[in-house]
């Protein structure tokens, strides 16, 4: 999994005003945990942007002023509620031999049947999923292969082959189905009522135009 790099410096103070202090520099408080003791620091705004405005997933390298360097994974993240700046950032910090929670973005391939021949709509229910793992077996995003879907049919997260880690949602969770559309029912309602037009009349309705 590609890894992106924040710097961040140590904070000597977590109270209030020196928090306040930070925000109204453009930097934003973090704090890492995973370790015996939790590490507070700060870093600039902006280098946040292609950790938390991507669909894509990373793991961090947090390099703390005294060139100390750190491998970690965002935990969570808190916004303001009218600005949407970022008020607080929680990691956690990776260990090789530890497994970790993470959300990976799914990725889509092939072509449905279901939706090439027959009318149907491809609908996604899980954009990301929720997986636990060592961080070396961490992957990019999960790929679910639509191309056998017919009309009707759903993927679930029992489908998914994944040795190399664990999904953590229940195995009946639909990730993508194929239902029928609007447009395909209309269709249908369409020849229903032609073939009812169509139909030959009955031999009391012949004899009598006879």
């Amino acid at each position: 999994m590609k890894s992106i790099t924040i710097k961040g410096s140590k904070r000597e103070s977590v109270g209030k005003v020196a928090t306040k202090a930070l925000r109204n520099a453009d930097k934003v408080p973090c704090v890492l945990y995973g370790r015996e003791t939790p590490l507070h620091f700060s870093a600039n705004e902006l280098d946040f942007s292609k950790l938390v405005y991507t669909p894509n997933a990373h793991t961090v390298v947090l390099d703390i002023e005294g060139g100390q360097k750190i491998n970690a994974i965002l935990q969570d993240i808190q916004f303001h509620p009218v600005s949407d700046k970022i008020l607080h950032v929680d990691f956690y910090q990776l260990s090789d031999d530890k497994e970790v929670n993470m959300e990976i973005p799914v990725t889509i391939t092939g072509s449905a049947p279901g939706v090439m021949f027959q009318g149907g709509t491809l609908v996604i229910s899980k954009r990301k999923l929720k997986i636990r793992a060592l961080p070396q077996n961490l992957p990019d995003f999960i790929t679910v292969d639509i191309s056998t879907l017919k009309l009707g049919n759903k993927i679930l997260t029992s489908d998914l082959e994944a040795e190399a880690f664990t999904v953590l949602h229940p195995d009946n969770t639909v990730i993508c189905k194929i239902r029928t559309s609007r447009a395909s029912m209309s269709v249908t309602v369409e020849a229903e009522e032609s073939t009812e037009e169509g139909e030959a009349p009955s031999e009391e309705e012949s004899t009598s135009e006879e």
